[in-house]
């Protein structure tokens, strides 16, 4: 299967700086460790717009929303055609509200095939600026995904302006949503809000426990998720923000790090029967911040081992995703 990377630095959707050194610290890791795993494929940098970092954000509840809907566009260009040229994208993000683009990306590409999202994740990232306690976008894209507002939770009064860049970013790539709940999971989901918590109960949204899957163990989860989650699938997108895993036992080099999560090693064995199953049609790193990383680089070094491990999973499997 032809693989082609995707770097993406973006960082206009965290509350903290660093983000956008994603790809960096993962490129410094595998020149230290003597790894050529960007020269093995084609590399794709997108240029997004940092500047607005330094601007004072017009849109408390949807923080740098106008940047970010570039972003969005952008990523959903690239993936679009990487897949239309039957390549399975590995995208490198800063922060994870540009995965909103990725899947408007794949929609676009595939708009009637039925997706399936891994979205493994200490954080729900379902609210929108109806309902964000901080405003910070990285919140927000299985939201915009799922065109989901949630005005019944609602507790700000947003702006026209920041209602309609939130309508677009929705509807980048399709104006249609790009994901059904019944074929969302989340795994190792453990710190959300109550207007989250409220969505995931009234839409049945299944999320995999840490426990659970420590108990069960993660090859049983993962199999299962295949056959009760994702059996009338077509693809899924495997998507991984690192606070999924546990701070303590990996780094804190992430923005939001939250304790009693995955291990690397629960992580690499449930990926492994989701990418085996050759219906993942995109793979997606994001939230490692090596400013906040209290063991040197280490966070980028687990990534860099996991993205290597996926990678020789993915370049075992004869065809492309819908070839």
């Amino acid at each position: 299967m032809s693989i082609c990377i995707i770097e993406n630095k973006s960082e206009l959707g965290a509350g903290t700086r660093g983000a956008s050194l994603c790809v960096d610290a993962i490129r410094m890791s595998a020149l230290a460790g003597g790894s050529d795993f960007f020269q093995r494929h084609q590399v794709n940098t997108l240029i997004v717009p940092q500047d607005d970092l330094y601007k004072e954000t017009r849109h408390p509840f949807a923080k740098r929303i106008d940047g970010i809907k570039k972003v969005y566009e952008m990523v959903s260009r690239e993936v679009s055609k990487n897949l239309l040229d039957q390549q399975l994208p590995i995208i490198i993000s800063g922060d994870h509200s540009s995965a909103g683009g990725t899947l408007a990306g794949i929609k676009k590409a595939y708009p009637d095939s039925r997706l399936g999202v891994v979205w493994i994740d200490a954080h729900a990232d379902m609210h929108s600026p109806y309902t964000t306690p901080s405003g910070n976008v990285h919140g927000m894209p299985l939201a915009a995904a799922l065109g989901w507002d949630n005005k019944e939770a609602k507790c700000n009064e947003v702006d026209t302006e920041t209602q309609q860049l939130w309508d677009e970013l929705k509807s980048v790539g399709t104006s249609q949503p790009k994901v059904s709940p019944e074929n969302l999971l989340f795994v190792g989901v453990r710190d959300t809000e109550r207007a989250e918590d409220l969505l995931i109960k009234q839409r049945g949204v299944t999320n995999y426990k840490v426990d659970e899957i420590r108990t069960r163990g993660a090859s049983v989860m993962a199999r299962r998720a295949l056959e009760e989650k994702f059996a009338d699938c077509d693809m899924i997108y495997l998507s991984l923000d690192v606070d999924g895993m546990d701070c303590e036992a990996t780094s804190y080099g992430t923005g939001t790090p939250v304790k009693n999560g995955l291990l690397k090693e629960e992580v690499k064995e449930f990926i492994q029967v989701i990418l085996e199953s050759g219906k993942v049609c995109a793979f997606e790193l994001v939230e490692v911040n090596p400013l906040l990383d209290d063991k040197g680089n280490k966070m980028a070094e687990i990534a860099l081992e996991i993205l290597e491990f996926a990678e020789s999973i993915l370049t075992k499997l004869k065809k492309p995703v819908l070839a």
